[in-house]
């Protein structure tokens, strides 16, 4: 069992930054990939950002592509989105995700989701 529980949300104007915290529990974190999903008002919950169980091989969706930057710290069972360059379109409420599948953009990938934290960005 893990229990992710994300922090760092709040309102920031466009061109600005914020950076996601996902904190987990239990000792087999570093045993699972961890993805950042978004889910703006009215819209399906969407892949952002994924990173692997080592930490060396991440994944972006295109919209996020060199403004984001997903990241581990294994020893202390935390996983952060930097995001950079903020846009209105994406704000959204923000979840972190922890599954076995590496790499995986899918919802159904991932077993453990965390309650989410709301991003949002002005113009």
């Amino acid at each position: 069992q893990v229990q992710l529980v994300e922090s760092g949300g709040g309102l920031v104007q466009a061109g600005g930054s914020l950076r996601l915290s996902c904190a987990a529990s239990g000792r087999t974190f570093r045993s699972y990939a961890m993805g950042w999903f978004r889910q703006a008002p009215g819209k399906e919950r969407e892949f952002v950002a994924v990173i692997s169980p080592g930490g060396t091989l991440t994944s972006y969706t295109d919209s996020v592509q060199g403004r984001f930057t997903i990241s581990r710290g294994n020893a202390e069972n935390t996983v952060y989105l930097q995001m950079n360059s903020l846009k209105t379109e994406d704000t959204a409420v923000y979840y972190c995700a922890a599954g076995r599948r590496s790499l995986a953009t899918v919802l159904d990938a991932y077993d453990y989701w965390g309650q989410g934290t709301q991003v949002t960005v002005s113009s």
